[in-house]
């Protein structure tokens, strides 16, 4: 007689083990694709959808060459004006050195022509009266023109130097009142700043305390 203890080979009692996916861990898996992976994917996806159709194919590369074609064309305009501005610049600019060099040769002149006044009837001073218009004709001609420096106007930093203050009862306080030395632009470009004084206030004087003597 067979023990009745001895187990049948075909049953089983103890339960198997049942692999349940996690949810949290494909989660996971999701968040940490960077943004670079999700849209190779996508990218991926669509040039497998455009490969099964032949047609989609060639318009999606009609496009592509059509946008590389455009930039291509809005570059060389791009380059094709800032060279055009470039050149237009190099020759306003051009004689900038030669007329900073020339300037103080005018301002010693006009000192001279200034000195000379006296004798404006002799020969000498209409000569280089003459020679003075030819010079201001050749600054007109490479487009210098002189910064403004009217007396009893404000005084302006971007093409005016303060050289000193000075008070002053005829004109308001940050007035141009003198002019000593003309400044000048070249084709807009301020090229030396004229020297000039300008005005302040008087200082208050402190009225004057009598002192008794004991």
């Amino acid at each position: 007689m067979q023990n009745d203890t001895q187990k049948d080979p075909e049953m089983n009692t103890e339960p198997e083990t049942v692999n349940v996916p996690n949810n949290d861990e494909s989660v996971n898996t999701d968040e940490e694709k960077s943004m670079e992976e999700i849209n190779a994917e996508i990218e991926q996806e669509l040039e497998e959808v455009i490969d099964l159709d032949p047609e989609a194919k060639l318009e999606a590369e009609m496009l592509k060459w059509k946008e590389t074609a455009m930039r291509t064309a809005a570059d060389l305009e791009n380059y094709r004006k800032r060279m055009s501005r470039e050149k237009t610049e190099s020759i306003k600019f051009g004689n900038q050195r030669l007329i900073e060099d020339l300037l103080p040769v005018i301002d010693n002149f006009n000192m001279g022509m200034t000195a000379a006044e006296a004798e404006s009837g002799s020969m000498i001073y209409m000569g280089m009266k003459m020679v003075q218009g030819q010079m201001e004709g050749f600054l007109s001609g490479q487009g210098v023109t002189e910064a403004d420096t009217i007396i009893g106007s404000d005084f302006n930093p971007n093409i005016h130097d303060a050289m000193s203050q000075e008070e002053s009862d005829e004109h308001e306080e940050g007035k141009i009142i003198r002019v000593m030395r003309k400044g000048y632009l070249l084709g807009g470009r301020l090229i030396r700043p004229a020297n000039v004084v300008v005005s302040k206030k008087a200082d208050d004087q402190p009225d004057a305390v009598e002192v008794e003597s004991v």
